[in-house]
């Protein structure tokens, strides 16, 4: 760990998935759209015109607040922050200061080690994003197309210690934001970004040391290569006693390096004010307590409870509780089963490779958790076997969205499981490979595989594995 101590906050930027912007009409999805072609008067800030709150992105930022564990605020208030940047056409974004949605929260996290910390969240407020500059050789340009949508920014207390930490808990956070419905958080997309402030400080010391900001990040790789960077900078200069200033850096991606870009700006340089143009936000109490029943369980719950319950191994559990989507689909498959190994073999083998390799998400499929339950119902009343269930059943399924049960009957799927027509297959194989037989009836038992081989290549596979090898062993006594 070397001699210094390291101290990391989080700032993160979640871009929600509302249907209009903040504070205006204009659609809230600009992906691909041409530059400056999504916007009004409003966004633009035009005089004049007013801004108006976005009700589907109040619900969802209390939403997002309380599966981040948070207090909600039950009135919370927009304020002026005064800038002055190509991107914010208005001269100032709108933001919550002074009384934002949410107060103190946590998250869970869960390291390599298997051990868990929580991690402070300060609090989580509501804005408005700026638009986008684009820098060239002949000068810069602007796309507002951004500018007005609705943005969470999730504040955490400086309670990381490490870069595995930070990576963990923006990823947590990504779930987090998934599972609730308030954003996509598509990094690829600009839809979440990280601010990193990171000091360093003698272990054992109490007292923190001069905070550095790296700004917009927009990939857990980036993250985490600034830290790195950044904490091997501040270590040398400590090392040499030399001064680390309180600034802004940006963060370099071809040479990984962070670079300075201005000092860091106080509360008071932004000049907060109360917003003259928008009332207080006031969430009914009938409301948040409907909202409280809607917050599912969170991720990392689900990852704990599918090891202790179902004693699933990690890797699938880590696949079923990656989207709310997938562990649903899941639940609904083992209510119908009752055999989560099965489902979850099933579902994290075969399913999930379907969506990736289609590009689907799993509420986008044709078929849905139940009929998987009944396919797993099917495998172990021994109607079909395992083999014939992932050679012939499960992609047929996928791609028509027809049950297991009709796919069965129209393509003659049922295992056999007639005593006489098993003992005339095993006799042939018997017949057919003398060399295995002199094997197994020299103690090789694994040479048995090569007649229970031939059968279900006689059988199509239809035949019943476990009557295959009892009839076998009564043969060769």
């Amino acid at each position: 760990m070397g001699k210094y101590e390291v101290v990391v906050g989080l700032e993160i930027h979640c871009q929600m998935n509302t249907k209009t912007k903040m504070f205006c009409a204009c659609s809230n999805d600009s992906f691909n759209a041409q530059p400056n072609s999504n916007v009004c008067p409003i966004c633009m800030g035009f005089p004049g015109q007013l801004p108006y709150p976005n009700q589907e992105a109040i619900i969802k930022g209390a939403r997002a607040g309380l599966i981040l564990n948070c207090k909600i605020n039950k009135v919370s208030s927009f304020d002026r922050k005064n800038y002055y940047y190509p991107d914010s056409p208005k001269g100032y974004q709108i933001t919550q200061n002074y009384k934002a949605i949410t107060d103190k929260g946590y998250v869970e996290i869960q390291l390599d080690n298997g051990e868990q910390k929580q991690i402070g969240i300060h609090h989580m407020h509501l804005e408005e994003d700026a638009g986008k500059l684009t820098h060239t050789k002949q000068g810069s340009l602007v796309d507002f197309n951004r500018c007005g949508t609705p943005l969470m920014e999730i504040v955490t207390e400086p309670d990381i210690r490490s870069i595995e930490e930070a990576s963990k808990l923006g990823r947590e956070i990504q779930r987090l934001m998934r599972y609730c419905g308030s954003s996509n958080a598509d990094m690829e997309k600009g839809m979440m970004r990280f601010d990193v402030n990171v000091s360093l400080r003698l272990h054992g010391e109490q007292k923190y040391g001069t905070k550095v900001e790296v700004k917009n990040l927009n990939s857990f790789q980036s993250m985490e290569r600034a830290l790195t960077y950044e904490i091997q900078r501040q270590s040398q200069m400590l090392d040499n006693q030399e001064i680390i200033d309180q600034e802004t850096r940006g963060f370099d991606v071809d040479s990984g390096e962070t670079l300075s870009q201005r000092s860091k700006e106080s509360a008071f340089d932004y000049r907060y004010f109360p917003e003259p143009d928008l009332p207080p936000i006031e969430i009914s109490e009938e409301t948040l307590e409907q909202l409280k029943k809607e917050v599912p369980e969170a991720p990392l719950q689900k990852r704990i409870r599918y090891q202790n319950q179902y004693q699933l191994a990690i890797d699938e559990v880590n696949v079923l509780s990656e989207k709310l989507e997938i562990a649903n689909f899941f639940e609904s498959a083992i209510q119908k089963s009752n055999d989560p190994k099965k489902s979850a073999a099933i579902i994290t083998t075969y399913i999930v490779k379907f969506a990736n390799e289609n590009e689907l998400e799993f509420d986008k499929l044709k078929v849905n958790g139940e009929m998987i339950g009944d396919l797993v119902q099917l495998i172990n009343d021994n109607t079909i076997s395992f083999n014939i269930a992932k050679n012939k059943i499960i992609n047929k399924m996928l791609e028509t969205g027809k049950t297991a049960q009709s796919i069965i009957e129209e393509d003659g799927l049922k295992q056999v499981t007639d005593h006489s027509a098993i003992e005339t297959w095993c006799k042939a194989a018997i017949e057919a490979n003398p060399k295995a037989v002199e094997d197994v009836k020299g103690g090789n038992n694994k040479a048995i595989g090569a007649l229970v081989g031939f059968v279900m290549k006689e059988s199509k596979g239809q035949a019943n594995p476990g009557l295959i090898n009892k009839t076998l062993v009564e043969l060769l006594k």
